[in-house]
């Protein structure tokens, strides 16, 4: 342990640069509760959002980081602002209309237009938890409703009421001048309606815990700002939070930035200390637009994974998170490979290099051992190429590639081969366009025909490509480039591909022979 601390303590990743900054926070800052606290924030007026999985992957990760940097115990939350009134209907759900009479009530007081639990919040919190629950992440869920209505946050509330001036004087400059007339911290809840209510407050008892209230009507409103019958506007509300549950660590978005300053300062004056803190880019959709919950746009989470392996999507959010990266289809299986990628490479690393491998922070320090890993491409290849969908038939394949490999023995290759196949029919093959050869090609791809018929079965990779390249300077290519290219194009309807050597490979000499023959003979091979 002490070595893997020591490397720790100089590993470059972000994980690792963030848990240091908590380490530093200071003794006072970390250790009085016994603990150091991780937050995430979710707002479930939407379905669950890819980004807020993000930020619980993110979190976990410097979690785990300062695990190797620490023995203080540690704890997250995963805290939902359920207890905010409803202010649009999100349009990628159903039975729109069961909602229209609830708007502005809590999320948590409003139907479930699922018809599956006993609130709209309370829907888009199980489905949060149960996919956090099938990452296994180590979490505790958090309700804004239960931490108000139960008493939890009544002692900061108070607190918060006692400077309720100094608070006010922090949020009044960022507001236009007609809202400065009326803003007040504290939202009551309608008695009678069941509303949060955005109405000025005219005065404050702070001996009572009260707060009265100006309504539309002229009548006034006093209402105690403790059990559940007041909510905080939203800066202050995170502020509260903040001190309430002694918050040490939180990430946000880019666009929060002025949100954190501001809360960051209210949280002082609640006698807290400001949690440390990380600024991630956001994710934009294939328009290099901000994905928003309400307008459903950009890639769920359920969209990844119906494509790729879990793991994959979790490089995804480790990589380059200030850096504003588009979440579109077209990224998944550079992904995948990139995945297998680090995880051949971790099998022989140590030290800090093993830290600063992406495989280490996504499996927790105890990466699988996966015998034998065929990249993502070159399976869509061999889809594409075979033009099946039968799992069966690619592994018939497969077993001459990888001797003794089953889908029994290895699971996670076989899971791949699903999601080729899948990633295959919706979006490579409805955009798959064959070319036929010119004159120079033609003749090269007779002549790679000729050579391949003329190597040992089977071949290895290298000789395989070594000829293809020989081939390729014989019918004077200049760029070579253009010769796979025109293989791609001719022989996948591609303008990329595999590496050839591993392509021909994985598909058979035999079988690529027979290909090119049906090319030469101008026999069509979109069909398979």
């Amino acid at each position: 342990m002490n070595s893997l601390r020591k490397s720790g303590e100089n590993a470059k990743t972000w994980p690792f640069e963030e848990a240091r900054k908590i380490l530093n926070r200071g003794k006072n800052a970390t250790t009085d509760k016994g603990y150091v606290l991780f937050e995430t924030g979710y707002g479930p007026s939407g379905l669950p959002h890819i980004g807020t999985f993000g930020e619980v992957v993110r979190t976990t990760m410097v979690r785990q980081a300062f695990r190797v940097l620490s023995d203080i115990p540690t704890r997250l939350f995963a805290f939902s602002d359920d207890m905010d009134g409803l202010r649009s209907i999100p349009k990628n759900i159903p039975n729109q209309e069961i909602l229209m009479s609830h708007l502005g009530k809590p999320l948590t007081a409003i139907p479930d237009p699922y018809g599956t639990h006993q609130s709209f919040g309370h829907h888009n919190n199980a489905l949060l938890c149960s996919f956090l629950d099938t990452f296994a992440f180590d979490y505790e869920f958090q309700s804004a409703t239960d931490c108000y209505r139960s008493g939890k946050f009544d002692s900061t509330l108070l607190l918060l009421l006692e400077n309720l001036d100094a608070v006010t004087k922090v949020i009044l400059p960022t507001l236009g001048k007609e809202r400065r007339t009326t803003y007040c911290p504290f939202l009551p809840i309608c008695p009678e309606t069941g509303v949060v209510l955005q109405v000025p407050a005219v005065t404050h008892d702070t001996a009572a815990g009260t707060v009265t209230f100006k309504l539309e009507d002229g009548k006034h409103l006093e209402v105690p700002v403790t059990g559940g019958h007041c909510k905080l506007q939203w800066k202050a509300d995170w502020a509260m939070r903040w001190a309430a549950h002694d918050v040490d660590y939180e990430m946000s978005g880019k666009d929060l930035i002025e949100s954190v300053r501001l809360s960051s300062q209210i949280c002082k004056i609640l006698e807290g200390v400001p949690p440390e803190g990380f600024t991630y880019e956001l994710f934009l959709d294939e328009n290099g637009e901000k994905i928003s919950k309400s307008r459903g746009n950009g890639l769920s989470i359920d969209d990844w994974l119906r494509y790729a392996p879990q793991e994959s999507l979790q490089l995804f959010m480790f990589n380059s998170p200030r850096k504003a990266k588009r979440l579109h289809f077209d990224v998944i299986p550079r992904h995948v490979d990139d995945y297998l990628t680090f995880l051949s490479k971790s099998r022989m690393e140590d030290g800090i290099k093993r830290l600063e491998n992406p495989i280490w922070h996504i499996h927790g320090g105890n990466p699988p051992i996966e015998k034998h890993l065929v990249t993502f491409s070159l399976l869509l290849n061999l889809v594409s190429a075979c033009n099946t969908e039968q799992k069966a038939v690619l592994w018939g394949f497969l077993t001459r590639y990888v001797p003794n490999a089953t889908p029994e023995s290895e699971k996670f290759l076989d899971n791949l081969v699903e999601y080729s196949i899948q990633y295959y029919k919706d979006f490579i093959k409805p955009k798959r366009k064959y070319r036929k050869p010119d004159q120079r090609e033609r003749a090269a791809l007779q002549d790679l025909m000729l050579t391949l018929e003329t190597m040992p079965i089977p071949s290895e990779v290298k000789d395989i490509q070594n000829f293809i390249y020989e081939v390729g300077k014989r019918h004077r290519f200049e760029n070579l480039k253009d010769w796979f290219k025109a293989q791609y194009e001719i022989l996948l309807g591609f303008e990329q591909g595999p590496r050839m050597g591993s392509f021909i490979a994985l598909y058979g000499i035999k079988e690529t022979v027979g290909l090119i023959g049906r090319v030469l003979r101008d026999e069509d091979i979109s069909t398979n």
